[in-house]
C-alpha cells in the first residue's frame, strides 16, 4: 500500500507541475516569450527549456508571458518548456557565505568548479551554502522565551572575524518550544521550533531563502554619525563617508575606479564587506580572488577574506545575471547588517549594471530614454542605493550598510545618464580626474570636483576620537586647495615669476598637500594610512603654512622659506613611523625651530640694514 500510495502522490506532482508549464513561443537573446502561463505569478522564478535554465517572468499579458534567462539561451528551441518554481528570484542565507564567491544569482562559483572544472554547464545548479556541512552551534535562547522575526536564537562561528546569528525568519513570532543543545548540526537541520499563537509549532532552520528584490526590514533608521573609517587620507581627510552613508566614484577609463574600490574592500573598518564584480573584466576579478586570501586584515590581522564575500558577474557572463547581481548582492549585505555588523558594499559598476539594464529593455520593446536607457533607470537607482543606512534592527541592534558604486560614464562625461541620476540619491561625490591620474597622483580623486554631505554628520565624532580640530584642519585644507586653483590658472598663463609672495607661499603649501597628504600609494606600506598619522600630516602642513604667512607678511622673502631643508622630509613624512607622543620623530618641532631661525634672521638682516643706512647718515 506504501508503495502505491508514493506513486499516487508522484502523479499528483506530476499532474500539478503539467498544469504549470508553459512552452517556448519566441527566443530573443536572454528573452524568451512563452504561452500557457495564465497560472504563473509575476516575478516568479522559472526553469526554462530541457536544460532547466533559470529565469524570471518580467511581462504578464494574457495567456503569454516574457520571461529574462540568466543563462546563455544558445541552442534553446521553440516549443520547449518553462517551468514554475513558485518563488520570486531569492537568494538562500545562511552560514558559510563568508570568505566564498557566488555569480549574480547565487550560485556557488567554488563549489561548481570542484564539481565541474572551469567551465560550467548552462543548467547548473547548487546551493549557495553546503547543506551537509556541519557547524558549532550555541543557542542564544531558551525554552519559553518570546522571539519574533530577526531574533538570535543560535551562534556559530562563522569564521575568525564573524560570529553568524542563526536569526528567525520575518514574519515568524511565537515561544520557543524546543532548541538545539549545544554541538554541532548539519546546515540543513532545525535549530529551534518555534510555537505560533495559532498553536501551530514552525521549524526554524540554519537557512532561508530572502526574495532579492524586496528590502528586509528593520525597526528605525539612525542619523549615520560615525564615519567609515578607509585609511584613505583623501578620503577620511577631506570627504569622509560615514557608516551607513552611500557614495559613488565616477571616473573615465584608467582613473582607478577599480583600484579605489579594491583599497576601500582591503581597509574599510566595516565588519563584513561584500564586493560585486558587475559586469566588469573577469581579469580584474581575479586579482580580487588572487590578492584577497593573502592580505591581512589591518584591525584584527587575519586574512581579510574571513570577512568578504565575492560576488562574481564578469563582463562575459550572461547579461540578464548582471542585472540580478545588484539586489543579491545588497540582500546579503542586509542579511550581515540585521545580525548587528557595520557592512561595506562595493558595486563595480553600476554603469554596467544600466547597461543591462538598457539591454533589457530594448528586447522587451520598451520606449527608450535618454541614451537609450530606459525611462525608470532612476527608480531603479534609488531603490538601489536607499537600501543602504544606519538602523536599528527587530533584534535591536545598531548595524549599518555603506553602499559604494562605481559609475563609468563614457568619455568621462559626468553628465550622462547614470552619472547623472546617481548624484541624485548619494551625498558623497569621489570624482576621479583623468588629469591627476595621467600625472600618476592616485587616488585621483579632484579635491575641487568631490563632495560630500556626511562632513557636519561625522564631525563631533572625528574631533573626539582623531583630531579635536579635525573639522577646522579639513575647512583649512580646502580654502587652500581652492585659492590654490585659481593661483595655477594665473601661473599657467603668465608664470609663477609675476605672482607675489603670499600666492607663491599657496602655492607651495597646495604642492605639499597634493604630493605629502593627498597622494597615497596603494602598492606600497603608505597603502592603509591611520586617521591619526593623517591628520599629524595635515596639522604639520597647515602650522607651517599658518607661521609662513606670517613671516612673509612681516616681509619676509619667500626664498629662505622655500630653502627649508626639513620641506622635502614633510612631503615623506607619510613613509616614515608615527607616534602619538612624538609624531614624525620630532619633524614637525625642527620645521618649526627653522622657521623661527628664518624669521631671526631676517630681522637681523633689516637691523644690519637700518645700522648701514644711519652710518652713511651720519658721515
Amino acid at each position: 500500500m506504501r508503495g502505491c500510495e508514493r506513486m499516487e502522490i508522484e502523479v499528483k506532482n506530476m499532474e500539478a507541475a503539467a498544469e504549470r508549464m508553459g512552452r517556448i513561443t519566441m527566443i530573443d537573446g536572454p528573452v524568451v516569450r512563452a504561452s500557457g502561463l495564465s497560472r504563473f505569478s509575476m516575478g516568479e522564478m522559472t526553469e526554462v527549456g530541457e536544460l532547466a535554465l533559470m529565469g524570471e517572468i518580467l511581462q504578464m499579458e494574457g495567456d503569454s508571458g516574457v520571461v529574462q534567462v540568466y543563462e546563455d539561451t544558445t541552442g534553446l528551441r521553440v516549443g520547449e518548456p518553462v517551468r514554475g518554481l513558485g518563488r520570486p528570484l531569492s537568494v538562500c542565507l545562511g552560514p558559510g557565505l563568508v570568505g566564498h564567491i557566488i555569480d549574480g544569482i547565487g550560485r556557488p562559483l567554488d563549489r561548481l568548479m570542484e564539481r565541474e572544472g572551469s567551465f560550467l554547464d548552462r543548467g547548473s545548479k547548487l546551493d549557495p551554502i553546503d547543506m551537509s556541512r556541519s557547524w558549532e552551534v550555541t543557542p542564544t535562547c531558551k525554552v519559553g522565551d518570546r522571539v519574533c522575526g530577526g531574533s538570535a536564537i543560535a551562534a556559530i562561528q562563522e569564521t575568525d572575524l564573524v560570529t553568524h546569528q542563526v536569526l528567525v525568519p520575518y514574519g515568524l513570532e511565537g515561544e520557543v518550544e524546543s532548541v538545539v543543545a549545544s554541538g554541532f548540526c548539519k546546515t540543513s537541520d532545525a535549530v529551534a521550533r518555534v510555537r505560533r499563537d495559532d498553536g501551530t509549532i514552525v521549524p526554524v532552520m540554519m537557512y532561508h531563502y530572502w526574495p532579492v528584490r524586496r528590502p528586509r526590514p528593520y525597526r528605525d533608521r539612525l542619523l549615520p554619525d560615525e564615519p567609515l573609517v578607509t585609511g584613505q587620507r583623501v578620503i577620511d581627510g577631506l570627504f569622509p563617508i560615514s557608516k551607513g552613508g552611500v557614495a559613488a566614484i565616477p571616473g573615465g577609463f584608467g582613473t582607478g575606479k577599480t583600484v579605489t574600490q579594491h583599497q576601500l574592500a582591503k581597509w574599510s573598518d566595516a565588519r563584513v564587506v561584500v564586493y560585486i564584480g558587475c559586469g566588469e573584466r573577469g581579469n580584474e576579478m581575479t586579482q580580487v580572488l588572487e590578492e584577497f586570501p593573502s592580505l591581512e586584515d589591518p584591525y584584527s590581522k587575519k586574512p581579510l577574506m574571513q570577512r568578504t564575500v565575492l560576488i562574481a558577474n564578469t563582463s562575459n557572463m550572461p547579461v540578464a545575471a548582471r542585472e540580478a547581481s545588484i539586489y543579491t548582492g545588497i540582500t546579503i549585505a542586509e542579511y550581515y547588517r540585521d545580525m548587528g555588523y557595520d557592512v561595506a558594499m562595493m558595486a563595480d559598476s553600476t554603469s554596467r549594471w544600466a547597461e543591462a539594464l538598457r539591454e533589457l529593455s530594448g528586447r522587451l520593446g520598451e520606449i527608450p530614454a535618454e541614451e537609450g536607457f530606459p525611462a525608470y533607470l532612476a527608480t531603479r537607482l534609488a531603490e538601489f542605493y536607499e537600501r543602504a543606512g544606519k538602523v536599528r534592527t527587530f533584534g535591536d541592534r545598531t548595524a549599518s550598510i555603506s553602499v559604494i558604486g562605481a559609475v563609468s560614464p563614457p568619455g568621462g562625461d559626468f553628465t550622462e545618464p547614470v552619472t547623472r541620476h546617481t548624484k541624485r540619491f548619494i551625498r558623497c561625490f569621489w570624482a576621479l580626474d583623468a588629469s591627476l591620474a595621467h600625472a600618476r597622483h592616485f587616488p585621483a580623486i579632484s579635491w575641487m570636483d568631490s563632495y560630500s554631505e556626511y562632513a557636519d554628520e561625522v564631525r563631533g565624532w572625528c574631533e573626539k576620537n582623531i583630531d579635536a580640530s579635525w573639522g577646522e584642519l579639513r575647512e583649512e585644507a580646502r580654502a587652500v586647495l581652492a585659492e590654490d586653483d585659481a593661483v595655477q590658472q594665473t601661473i599657467r598663463l603668465m608664470g609663477e615669476d609675476v605672482l607675489p609672495d603670499g600666492q607663491k607661499l599657496v602655492a607651495l603649501t597646495a604642492s605639499l598637500l597634493k604630493n605629502g597628504y593627498l597622494q597615497q600609494n596603494s602598492f606600497s606600506d603608505d597603502s592603509f594610512c591611520p586617521p591619526r598619522k593623517g591628520f599629524a600630516i595635515l596639522r604639520m602642513i597647515l602650522d607651517f603654512h599658518r607661521q609662513a604667512k606670517a613671516l612673509v607678511a612681516e616681509g619676509c622673502p619667500l626664498s629662505l622659506i622655500r630653502n627649508i631643508k626639513e620641506l622635502d622630509e614633510v612631503i615623506h613624512a607619510r613613509e616614515l613611523p608615527f607616534d602619538d607622543g612624538e609624531g614624525f620623530g620630532g619633524l614637525e618641532k625642527r620645521l618649526g625651530e627653522h622657521l623661527a631661525l628664518v624669521g631671526r634672521e631676517r630681522l637681523a638682516h633689516e637691523d644690519e640694514g637700518g645700522a648701514a643706512a644711519d652710518s652713511e647718515g651720519t658721515a
